[in-house]
């Protein structure tokens, strides 16, 4: 799932080419970035299988957007928190 200010939808790795690694690209979190997101949460699966590519995470920085990456239920839980006062956005990946 892809959650914005203001939205959200599946989330299909396949538009990009995700896999659990090099993990979460670049183009995974333009969508977000173009929501206007400010802090960015990305979940890494139940079982902390999928990363986020060293270009995402460059990329990120970059823009200036603060990054958390988590557990999936932690992601969750994280998302909710920031959600109340901030532009937040998320990817969330249910599985492995």
């Amino acid at each position: 799932m892809a959650l914005y200010p203001g939205g959200g939808r599946e989330w299909d790795w396949s538009e990009n080419g995700t896999r659990h690694e090099p993990g979460i690209l670049p183009a995974d979190v333009e969508e977000l970035l173009a929501h206007g997101a400010t802090v960015i949460v990305l979940s890494r699966g139940m079982h902390l299988r999928l990363k986020t590519a060293p270009a995402t995470l460059t990329l990120l920085e970059e823009r200036t957007v603060t990054v958390h990456q988590a557990e999936t239920t932690q992601a969750v839980a994280l998302y909710n928190e920031l959600a109340a006062a901030q532009a937040v956005a998320g990817l969330f990946h249910s599985t492995c």
